[in-house]
């Protein structure tokens, strides 16, 4: 088994592809602490290295983010390690269990849209379903719609894009950019 590796704009994420899905079209998951990786074996296993600070679950791919001050030659061949013997042995992503032994994290709170806005929330979700996420996807991490209120559309930014540098110039002159051109009402976008 071959795992390919790609650098991504955040220089503290790597992104590694398995060659097979990981989350395939079930969505997107992401682990920002040792807590929240205890739902899943191999962000577990991850997160034990001690350098990682941040494991995403793409639909073919995963994201680690490494703590500042280590380096990826030190922990790059453990992480391929870890991912190698994972998926050689088809384990599952997530541990098994009862429902009172599983917690999900809390979602932060969306905004309520207005109902009135039905027609240009729909508009921008589109546009975050088939334009942004998909290039967002290929920089291994993911961004997710929060809301939209008078003019403002509100956006979550996970896996390497969280935390990452050049995020907040994609925010503005990417994504801001491109719900403007498409749907006038948007004024401004940022980040929660």
């Amino acid at each position: 088994m071959l795992i390919e590796t790609e650098l991504t704009p955040n220089p503290a994420t790597v992104k590694f592809l398995p060659g097979q899905a990981v989350m395939g079209a079930a969505g997107t998951r992401d682990f920002a602490s040792p807590e929240e990786a205890e739902a899943s074996p191999l962000a577990d296993a991850l997160f034990g290295l001690g350098d990682v600070t941040g494991v995403f679950f793409g639909a073919d791919f995963i994201s680690v983010t490494i703590a500042p001050g280590a380096e990826w030659s030190d922990v790059k061949p453990e992480i391929l390690s870890i991912l190698l013997d994972h998926f050689s042995a088809n384990m599952p992503l997530f541990a098994a269990g009862t429902a009172a032994g599983f917690s999900v994290p809390a979602e932060e709170e969306a905004l309520t849209d207005d109902p009135e806005d039905a027609e240009i929330v729909e508009q921008i979700k589109d546009l975050i379903e088939t334009r942004v996420r998909p290039a967002v996807a290929n920089d291994g991490g993911d961004i997710i719609y929060r809301g939209f209120d008078k003019g403002t559309v509100y956006l979550r930014m996970q896996g390497a894009c969280a935390g990452c540098p050049s995020s907040s110039a994609t925010l503005k002159n990417g994504i801001e950019q491109l719900l403007k051109h498409y749907v006038p009402e948007v004024t401004e976008v940022r980040a929660v």
